[in-house]
């Protein structure tokens, strides 16, 4: 079925179209749309599809099938704009990819598409899709913008600062950053404590991402000027997370890591502090010259590594470095991400192994959660709400249980 056929024709109205550089390439969609709708649907390019939405012949299409590869990720602000054309005439947006990364299928997602099925399509995923469209739909949680939760007026706590810094790429900093930040937050049903968590990643952070969150042109600001900076700039910087974790992500741009000093992360880690009862820092894998100024307000310092060269090699060059500042090393606590199972004896003897010939002590081992992980993260959810019976999550959740008690057993003893 070409194009002109069907958008030309007036035997029965299009209940829906596919979207495209060229629906050849993805031949089974044709099929599945033969199958679901017979004649009534039709085939756009990308560069006529924003101007269809306003003909005569768009006032009946139901949806559109975007279907998109890696070769077009160099679209997505026009495909971002498509979407937000077919949203603004009431029309939903199923997303076909293939082979596109998670970045550019979550904002896809965020500009408003409202299904996603991965291509080569698996068999009868279209029509539950074409069904699920045409559910009821689900008020979504409200995402608070301005995060009200440090409270109003001058702060006057005295907050615990947790820094996470990853010691290779992808030894899972961020993803311990956003979920212990989640499980203290929640930890006391009657009295649950206040949370902050702050991505100091100005390149590559993705807090935002991991929970779904819009980067705030704010956050340029508050780094631009700290020294202007009060009690209600910091709390406009902030976004809101189901109304219980207020976070501070990484600017809209990408920034170099020497835009801020050892000062401006100073004024924000203090006042910070004086609005919550915990502070969670998300830090870049690199060391910078502000880096020094994390670990000494820092109460706590966990460092992530995993059972390979690479971590084992930086690990030593980070001891190093900051022994030759003579900055306080003692504060770091060692975690290894995707530790060896409990029964598996020859890889709890490596980890022995690891940790001698590194002289540092493996305070907490955390175990692979695989894909829920990920699939989380992509779905902008903690694993307590993605998947609660993860074992990654469960042993997170003991951490920031027994942080918390620690911290009470403190604040009574004083």
């Amino acid at each position: 079925m070409t194009s002109n056929e069907t958008l030309q024709s007036d035997l029965s109205p299009l209940l829906a179209c596919t979207i495209s550089r060229d629906v050849q390439n993805f031949d089974l969609l044709i099929e599945d749309m033969e199958t679901a709708l017979g004649e009534q649907w039709g085939d756009l390019g990308f560069a006529e599809a924003k101007a269809f939405f306003n003909q005569p012949e768009a006032e009946a299409l139901e949806f559109v099938a975007i279907a998109i590869d890696e070769s077009d990720e160099e679209k997505l602000v026009m495909l971002g704009e498509i979407i937000e054309a077919a949203k603004a005439k009431g029309i939903k947006v199923i997303l076909i990819a293939e082979d596109v990364s998670p970045a550019a299928l979550h904002q896809l997602l965020r500009q408003g598409a409202d299904e996603f099925v991965p291509y080569p399509l698996p068999e009868n995923e279209l029509q539950a899709a074409i069904e699920r469209l045409n559910e009821p739909e689900v008020p979504e949680p409200v995402v608070i913008q301005a995060a009200p939760v440090g409270g109003s007026g001058p702060g006057n706590r005295d907050g615990v600062i947790l820094a996470v810094h990853g010691l290779a790429g992808g030894t899972g900093a961020t993803t311990l950053a956003v979920n212990l930040a989640w499980e203290l937050a929640t930890v006391d049903k009657n009295d649950p404590p206040k949370v902050c968590l702050l991505d100091f990643d100005l390149q590559f952070g993705s807090v935002a991402t991991y929970l779904d969150l819009p980067r705030r042109e704010a956050v340029y600001e508050l780094w631009s000027d700290t020294e202007g900076m009060d009690d209600d700039v910091f709390k406009q910087a902030l976004v809101g997370y189901e109304e219980k974790l207020s976070v501070l992500t990484a600017p809209t741009e990408m920034l170099p890591l020497d835009l801020i000093s050892s000062e401006d992360v100073n004024r924000v880690l203090k006042l910070a502090r004086s609005h919550f009862d915990y502070v969670i820092v998300d830090m870049p894998s690199t060391l910078v010259q502000w880096t020094e100024a994390v670990l000494s307000e820092s109460h706590i310092y966990f460092s992530l590594l995993e059972m390979d060269m690479r971590s084992a090699q930086n690990t030593l060059r980070v001891k190093r470095a900051l022994q030759a500042e003579e900055l306080p090393v003692e504060k770091l606590r060692y975690v290894l991400n995707r530790a060896p199972k409990f029964t598996d004896l020859n890889g709890k003897s490596r980890v022995k192994r690891l940790s001698e010939s590194l002289d540092i002590s493996i305070e907490l081992q955390l175990p692979d959660g695989g894909k829920p992980v990920t699939q989380g993260a992509d779905h902008g959810l903690p694993l307590a709400n993605a998947a609660a019976k993860n074992p990654l999550r469960k042993e997170i959740a003991k951490l920031a249980t027994s942080l918390h008690e620690l911290g009470q057993d403190e604040a009574e003893a004083a």
